[in-house]
């Protein structure tokens, strides 16, 4: 078993993922694994870091397939022993002009970045070492959809004691009221991707604190952050930030030192922990 440390990138053949891959191959001192569902583009994206003069390695992943993220933690736990930084960037979006019905997108889209980053906290998470740090890539939208939500769901979602069955309650009921289409009129905003970032902020909320009650002497520090407007496929060319420049802040909150003891549970953006 290898006792070189190891960071994991979820998503990470192009755009943000990419980029914070090539942070940590240049900062991170041990083996940075470079994921994506098809293994052809992440080979090439591996390839493309190799002509730049830095080593990633590869492995599969698709945060939709339970199978997938379970061969991922079977390996790790095998030439490892565990994890020590965890960056869930996975995540897609439809475009704004997209005629996908309401109710399909909702599906779509929170199957992949609620439930799909969910199930790889599930399974990678009691992998993770003393000192480990865990980033779930959320986005301000997540802020501007809290914002438009009922007093009501805005409570639930600020609370300190929400479960992560409870979170799982609200996700599912979000795309079944949009199948039926009444979720306005029960509280919802009018954003399938911005609700289903609510659900990746509360979730490291609600992960941070169950470190503290079961790990509290390992020093894990979870967060939830936004990279920013970035120039991506999913956000298109007019964006403010280059995906490097979008890559700051995950990479400052997977490097914190050992030191560290925060931020933790919190949702981080331009290296800043900002109000949930």
């Amino acid at each position: 078993m290898s006792s070189v440390p190891v960071a994991v990138v979820t998503g990470s053949n192009k755009g943000i993922g990419l980029a914070i891959v090539r942070a940590l191959c240049q900062q991170f001192p041990g083996d940075v694994y470079l994921t994506s569902r098809d293994p052809g583009r992440g080979q090439a994206a591996v390839a493309q870091l190799q002509q730049e003069g830095l080593r990633a390695l590869f492995h599969q992943l698709d945060i939709d397939d339970l199978q997938s993220i379970r061969a991922l933690r079977d390996f790790l736990k095998e030439k490892y022993g565990g994890l020590n930084v965890l960056v869930n960037n996975a995540g897609i979006a439809f475009k704004v002009n997209d005629t996908t019905p309401f109710a399909v997108q909702a599906e779509v889209t929170m199957k992949t970045n609620f439930f799909g980053t969910r199930n790889v906290c599930t399974e990678l998470l009691p992998l993770m070492k003393p000192y480990g740090r865990v980033v779930n890539v959320s986005s301000m939208v997540s802020s501007r959809a809290l914002g438009g939500c009922s007093q009501e769901l805005q409570q639930k979602f600020r609370s300190d004691t929400i479960t992560e069955e409870e979170l799982v309650q609200l996700m599912t009921k979000f795309v079944e009221d949009t199948k039926k289409s009444i979720h306005q009129k029960e509280g919802w905003p009018n954003t399938a991707y911005g609700v289903s970032k609510i659900g990746v902020t509360v979730l490291s909320r609600i992960q941070a604190r169950l470190l503290n009650e079961q790990r509290k002497g390992d020093h894990i520090l979870l967060n939830a952050c936004c990279p920013g407007w970035v120039r991506t496929d999913m956000a298109g060319p007019k964006a403010t930030k280059s995906p490097e420049e979008g890559a700051e802040t995950p990479v400052y909150l997977a490097l914190l030192p050992s030191s560290a003891d925060a931020p933790h549970g919190q949702f981080v953006s331009d290296k800043t922990v900002r109000p949930w």
